[in-house]
C-alpha cells in the first residue's frame, strides 16, 4: 500500500554561495605567490584567503618532544574536519574563527582569527585537493607545479629565516618526510586540478590566463546572485569535455550531434528536478518502506523552431508520452520578432511547460515565446526555460521581464558580439545539428 503526502510547492531555489578556489601544490612551490597575484587582480570582489597550515594539529607531550620525527606533510597532520566545518560555514554566509598556528611551538595559539564571509574564498595548502569532501566545495581547483630543486631551495630559505630552524634539520626532514609524502599524497592530487601552473609564481602568462578565466567565472556567478531564477548545472570534467567538443569548429557532424544530445539530456534531467513533487512512501520487493517522491505529471514541452527541436528527443526519453508544442518566430530587424506559427496543447494553461531552445543569445525570441505562453494562460512560475548556453545579455533581458520563470542552462558565456552572436559560443546550433550549413 502506498502512502502519499501532497506538496504543491516546487523545491526552494538553491542558496547562492561564494566562489571557492582551491590552490594546491608541493611545499614552497609558489602557492602563496599565485594566491596573492589572484587577489591583487580581483579589485571588485571581497576576497578571503584561508591557509590549510592554520589547521595543523597542535603537538604536545611525546609528539612535541620528538617533533623531528613528526610528518607535517601527511594528511593526518591536519584537522581536516575543522577545516571542512569552517569552509562550509563560510559558504553558508557565516563568520568563522580560524586557528592561528605557531610553527616554532607547533601549537595553535589561544587567539583565533575571525574571518567574515566574502564573494571569493581562496583555500591554499599542500593537501587541499586530497580530501574529496573539501574538493567538492570548490568551483575551481588549481595545482602549482614547480621543480623539486627549486622547492627545496625555497623551503630551506623559508624554514631557516621564518621558522627558526637549522639547515641540517630541514634537509633531514625533507629526505625523510617531505619528498616521500609529496610523491605519495600531494602529486597524485594533480589529477583533480582544473588548471596546472608550471613553474609556479614565475609563470606570469599562465597566471594571467587563470585570472581572466576566474573573472569570467565570477561574472557568471554574479548573475546567479542577481537572479534567483537562474540555475547553472554543476560543472564537471565530463560536462566541460562535452562543451569542448560541441564548441570546436572542427568537430564532425555526427560527433556534434552525439555530444550535444548527451548534454541536452543532462539539462533536461536537471530541469525535471524543479517540478513540483509529492512525497510518497512505497513498499519495496523486500517488504521495506522507502520514503520517495513523485513529480507532477501535467507537463508539456514547447520547442522554438528550429534549434529547439533538437531537444525534443531528450525530453521524450525522460518523459514517456509527453506532449510537445512548437513555436516559429522570425527575426525582423535588430530587435523585432514576429510570430509565424504556433501549435500548442489546448490545455497548456493547466500544465508546467519546458520551453526548449539550446542557445539564449539576445533573449528577443525567448521573450516573444514566453509572452505567447502567458497569453495562453500559462502561469509565469510554471515555465522552465532549458538551454545549453546563455549570454549575460539574454539572461538580463529575460529575467528582468519574467522574474518568476526558471532558466536552466549548462554554461553562461562571456557576451554577445556586434552581430549578436554568443561569444565564445558554438556557432549556429541548428545548422550544425541538422546539417543545413
Amino acid at each position: 500500500m502506498a502512502l502519499s503526502h501532497e506538496s504543491t510547492a516546487a523545491p526552494p531555489p538553491p542558496y547562492k554561495r561564494p566562489f571557492v578556489i582551491g590552490v594546491a601544490g608541493g611545499t614552497a612551490s609558489g602557492k602563496t605567490t599565485v594566491c596573492n597575484m589572484i587577489v591583487s587582480q580581483l579589485h571588485d570582489q571581497r576576497v578571503v584567503l584561508v591557509n590549510q597550515d592554520s589547521f595543523y594539529h597542535s603537538l604536545s607531550g611525546e609528539k612535541l618532544q620528538r617533533v623531528h620525527e613528526y610528518n607535517f606533510d601527511h594528511p593526518d597532520a591536519f584537522n581536516t574536519d575543522l577545516l571542512l566545518s569552517c569552509m562550509v560555514k563560510l559558504k553558508q554566509g557565516e563568520p568563522v574563527s580560524i586557528p592561528v598556528y605557531d610553527f616554532k611551538s607547533h601549537t595553535s595559539t589561544e587567539e583565533a582569527c575571525k574571518v567574515n564571509p566574502s564573494d571569493v574564498i581562496i583555500l591554499e595548502g599542500i593537501l587541499v585537493l586530497h580530501d574529496r569532501r573539501v574538493r567538492d566545495l570548490m568551483h575551481m581547483k588549481i595545482f602549482v607545479d614547480t621543480d623539486s630543486d627549486i622547492r627545496l631551495a625555497r623551503r630551506i630559505r623559508r624554514d631557516t629565516v621564518e621558522r627558526g630552524r637549522n639547515i641540517q634539520s630541514v634537509l633531514q626532514q625533507y629526505d625523510r618526510f617531505v619528498k616521500p609524502s609529496f610523491d605519495e599524497f600531494i602529486l597524485p592530487t594533480m589529477k583533480h586540478a582544473d588548471v596546472i601552473i608550471p613553474r609556479g609564481g614565475d609563470n606570469n602568462v599562465a597566471i594571467d590566463l587563470i585570472i581572466r578565466n576566474i573573472q569570467t567565472k565570477l561574472s557568471q556567478h554574479d548573475l546567479c546572485k542577481i537572479y534567483n531564477n537562474i540555475d547553472v548545472i554543476t560543472s564537471t570534467l565530463q560536462i566541460r569535455g562535452m562543451h569542448t567538443l560541441i564548441r570546436d569548429s572542427q568537430t564532425m557532424k555526427h560527433d556534434f550531434v552525439f555530444y550535444a544530445d548527451r548534454l541536452i539530456r543532462l539539462v533536461v534531467e536537471y530541469g525535471l528536478g524543479h517540478l513540483p513533487f509529492s512525497e510518497k512512501q512505497i513498499i519495496t520487493p523486500t517488504g521495506s518502506v522507502y520514503p520517495g517522491v513523485i513529480f507532477r505529471r501535467r507537463l508539456c514541452g514547447v520547442s522554438i523552431i528550429r534549434s529547439g527541436e533538437s531537444m525534443e528527443n531528450a525530453l521524450r526519453a525522460c518523459c514517456k508520452g509527453i506532449m510537445i508544442g512548437k513555436i516559429l518566430i522570425h527575426g525582423d530587424g535588430d530587435h523585432g520578432r514576429q510570430l509565424i506559427y504556433e501549435k500548442l496543447p489546448s490545455d497548456i494553461a493547466s500544465r508546467h511547460v519546458f520551453l526548449l531552445d539550446p542557445v539564449l543569445a539576445s533573449g528577443n525570441s525567448a521573450i516573444k515565446a514566453i509572452s505567447l505562453l502567458l497569453s495562453k494562460g500559462v502561469p509565469e512560475c510554471n515555465i522552465i526555460f532549458l538551454n545549453l548556453i546563455a549570454a549575460p545579455e539574454g539572461i538580463h533581458a529575460v529575467c528582468q521581464r519574467f522574474p518568476l520563470l526558471k532558466i536552466v542552462t549548462s554554461e553562461i558565456d562571456e557576451h554577445l558580439d556586434v552581430n549578436s552572436r554568443v561569444i565564445p559560443g558554438m556557432g549556429e546550433f541548428g545548422d550544425r545539428y541538422f546539417s543545413t550549413c
